[in-house]
This record gives structure tokens, C-alpha cells and sequence, in this order.
């Protein structure tokens, strides 16, 4: 995840005005060349004269959907820090061995053309960010891109996301399904994510026994978050727990410690990536006098999930069923 966190709160609203990314299509072959394919990404309608043979990814959760889908051979490499946790025992390691890992910093326009992409497949805050590449950038240099759903801007700002996280997950599935000619594929993990999460939901708590819930992502003098378009936002939900944050109408976001204490959250999901441990960050929490008398703390009420299980990604499913398991 380049930067997307706490200290990657940096994107700005901007639009989208470019020709390669995006829309509805009843027919995508991979092989089939001549044949214009129009998408749809983040509201907007775009058509691609060709299908992508060069993609280049950015973070955990986007390069995994590319692999889910069986489309590390569309791939020209990824770019990804290398504190995302172990990667050879995911679902997809075989993408992981196929694909370049190009760089564990931030992805660059440079980068992009060095790698002879044809396609960008980041997000805002997640790769996109106005002080630096955003897929206008790109387009200028032929480039095109696609924007991880999760993070389209909605008009309030810089705030993110469109619809609810899930929603957003299978948007993706499906867009890059019809552009990449796997629709099928894209069905079938949809299919799959929605049955999986289907079942923890019959199984998970319902109405006033449904826990309030505190995604801790980092930050100490203010906590970085999840609003109610962050895949935490669903996961939560889905597993029977009521995120504290979920009237916050973006994704990932800032708030003061004062709300969660008077909202007082039972439990507490702390998001493992990044320098700083699970284990610190639980520590620092269980000290942290203002949150002394919150219901999770006082009963040590927390559990950690992975970022990529966090983040728009095909782990999301397996989320709410780990979480899910943990709230019953």
C-alpha cells in the first residue's frame, strides 16, 4: 500500500478526464484486438481501443484483484512496500512468483514508463495523489488508468468512496472482468465472496446484540480510521458489529479520540502493517489513559486483522469470516 495511510492523506478532488479506463461491455476477449472495450470506473464511461497487456499495480489489495482474476500475465510488474506481511501463503503467491515486483516505494510516472505500461491500476491515496501521479498525468503520456473503487472521490472534497465497500470490491471484479475478457472468472469470485459472507451473516449477532466496533488503523495523537466507504466499514457490518465511525462519509480517514470515548466501542480491530506492530499498537491502546474506561479496553477486547484483509482486496471475504467468528 505505497501511501495510503495516515501519512497518505494527501488527495484532493480532481476529475477524471481521460480515454482509457473504464465501462459496459456484453464482449471482452483478451485476443481480440480490434475490438473497442467500454467500461465504467468511478461514474465515468471510458473506452479502451485495446485490451491492457502491460499493466502495472499499486499496493497489496489492487495487485491481488489482478491475480484473483488470473491476470498476472497482463502484468507488467507491481509496486508494493514490503510490509504487507507474508505473501507466499495467500491464495494468489503463484501471481506473486510470475509478477515483478518493480519497487517497494511509491509508484512515479517515471516508473510507469519505464516499465512500458499501458495501464495504471492504483487508487487515490493508494498510488493517485494531486501532489504527484494522478491518471490525468498519465494520460498525457498515453498511459491509461484504472481507479480502485474504494477510493473514487464523492464530491465532498477529498473525501472517498461511492458506494458500500463490497459493492465496491465486486464493481472491480466485474469492470475488469468484462475489460480483461474473464468474465466468467469475475462471476465466480463474486459468487463465491457473496455465498462466504452470506453464511457469517446468518450466523452473526443481530439488532441490540450487535457489538460497536473501532477499526484502529494508526496514529496516536489522532486515530487514522475507516468511514463507511473502507472495506472495514462492510466487514464489520457483515460480521455483526456496528462500526462507531460508519455516519463518516469517506473511506480513510482522521478523527479525535474524544469520539471514540464517547462512542465507546466493545471491540477494537487494529489494522497490522507498517513499522509500528500489532502488538505495539494494542500496548499503546491498552496504556493510553483517555481510552481507560472504553468497553473494549477495559475487557481487552481486540483483535488484529492484516492490512490486505482491510484494504479493498479479495482477502475481504476472509475478513468477515475471521472477524465474524471473533464477535459471535
Amino acid at each position: 500500500m505505497p501511501v495510503r495511510r495516515p501519512a497518505a492523506a494527501f488527495a484532493a478532488l480532481l476529475a477524471l478526464t481521460l480515454t482509457g479506463c473504464g465501462a459496459q461491455v456484453e464482449q471482452a476477449a483478451p485476443d481480440d484486438r480490434g475490438t473497442a472495450v467500454t467500461i465504467e470506473n468511478c461514474g465515468k464511461k471510458v473506452t479502451f481501443d485495446k485490451v491492457p497487456e502491460r499493466v502495472v499495480t499499486n499496493d497489496v489489495g489492487i495487485t491481488e484483484i489482478m491475480f484473483a482474476l488470473g491476470l498476472e500475465d497482463r502484468m507488467a510488474g507491481f509496486v508494493m512496500p514490503d510490509d504487507k506481511g507474508e505473501l507466499s501463503g495467500v491464495p494468489w503467491k503463484d501471481g506473486y512468483e510470475k509478477a515483478k515486483w518493480l519497487s517497494k516505494d511509491r509508484i512515479t510516472k517515471e516508473l510507469a514508463v519505464d516499465a512500458r505500461a499501458d495501464l495504471v491500476f492504483a487508487g487515490w491515496n493508494y498510488g493517485f495523489g494531486e501532489d504527484g501521479l494522478t491518471p490525468e498525468s498519465l494520460h498525457k503520456l498515453g498511459i491509461d488508468s484504472y481507479v480502485l473503487t474504494e477510493s473514487c472521490h464523492n464530491g465532498r472534497g477529498s473525501a472517498r468512496g461511492i458506494m458500500p465497500p463490497l459493492e465496491a470490491l465486486y464493481t472491480d471484479l466485474t469492470q475488469l472482468g468484462k475489460l480483461f475478457g474473464v468474465e466468467d472468472r469475475a462471476r465466480k469470485l463474486i459468487a463465491d465472496f457473496k455465498a462466504r459472507v452470506a453464511e457469517v451473516r446468518r450466523k452473526a449477532p443481530k439488532g441490540a446484540d450487535r457489538p460497536d466496533v473501532f477499526l484502529y488503523d494508526s496514529g496516536q495523537d489522532k486515530p487514522f480510521t475507516a468511514g463507511r466507504y473502507a472495506a472495514p466499514d462492510d466487514i464489520i457490518a457483515k460480521a455483526g458489529g456496528r462500526s462507531i465511525t460508519h455516519d463518516l462519509a469517506d473511506s480513510w480517514t482522521t478523527i479525535g479520540w474524544e469520539t471514540v470515548v464517547e462512542r465507546n466501542p466493545e471491540t477494537i480491530v487494529i489494522c497490522d502493517y507498517g513499522d509500528t506492530t500489532a502488538e505495539q499498537k494494542k500496548r499503546f491502546l491498552l496504556n493510553y489513559k483517555p481510552l481507560a474506561n472504553v468497553s473494549a479496553i477495559k475487557h481487552k477486547r481486540i483483535v488484529t486483522l492484516d492490512y490486505a484483509d482491510l484494504v479493498e482486496s479479495p482477502r475481504n471475504a476472509s475478513a468477515v469470516e475471521r472477524l465474524g467468528a471473533y464477535l459471535r
